[in-house]
Formats: structure tokens, C-alpha cells, sequence
């Protein structure tokens, strides 16, 4: 029984861990792809703020394909005036954790 606890104590750490690696790499990669440089996590700078991007998209099942759609592609109206210039340098899969991370703030 005790093993069973342990192991399943050991699982949910890895979980936790996991997660939190995940946050750290999706904030890193928006430092070094400059997202930072429009973004603020808790305030708009010339985009809007993380935060709020993921208040709105919360529960929308579809937001993390169109979010990366988006970025890639650039866009404007959503938030403003100001378009958001498109990101084609960033790689899928680098985008892929940045959305992520960005969804998960809420």
C-alpha cells in the first residue's frame, strides 16, 4: 500500500513539474521570439496583455489553433488599432508552447 502512495505521490510531482517547465520554456520563447517586446503578462503595451488574452479565449476549444493561425499570420481589430506584424520566423513548435502558456494564464 505504501509503494502504491509513493508512486502515485512521485506521479503527480512529475505532473506538477511538468507543468511548470512547460511555463517556464512557452515564457521563455516569447522573451526570445520578442513577444515580450508587445506584450506584457499582466499589462498591454502596444498589444494586449497575456493575461487578458487568456481571460477572453478561456473554455473556446478553438482558440489555441486560431491564436497560433494568428500569430503566424499577423492580424488587427481584435485588440485595436494596432496590427500585430506576422511571426513567420517562429516555429510551430515553439508556437505551439507559446499559445499554450499564454491559454494557461488565466
Amino acid at each position: 500500500m505504501m509503494k502504491k502512495l509513493m508512486m502515485a505521490a512521485a506521479t503527480a510531482a512529475l505532473v506538477v513539474m511538468s507543468g511548470a517547465a512547460s511555463a517556464d520554456e512557452g515564457m521563455s520563447l516569447a522573451q526570445k521570439n520578442a513577444c515580450l517586446s508587445c506584450h506584457g503578462v499582466d499589462k498591454k503595451i502596444v498589444g494586449p496583455a497575456y493575461r487578458e488574452v487568456a481571460k477572453k479565449y478561456a473554455g473556446d476549444k478553438g482558440a489555441h489553433d486560431r491564436l497560433m493561425a494568428k500569430v503566424k499570420a499577423g492580424g488587427k481589430g481584435v485588440w485595436g488599432e494596432i496590427p500585430m506584424p506576422p511571426n513567420p520566423q517562429v516555429s510551430a513548435q515553439d508556437l505551439d508552447k507559446i499559445v499554450t502558456w499564454i491559454l494557461s494564464l488565466k
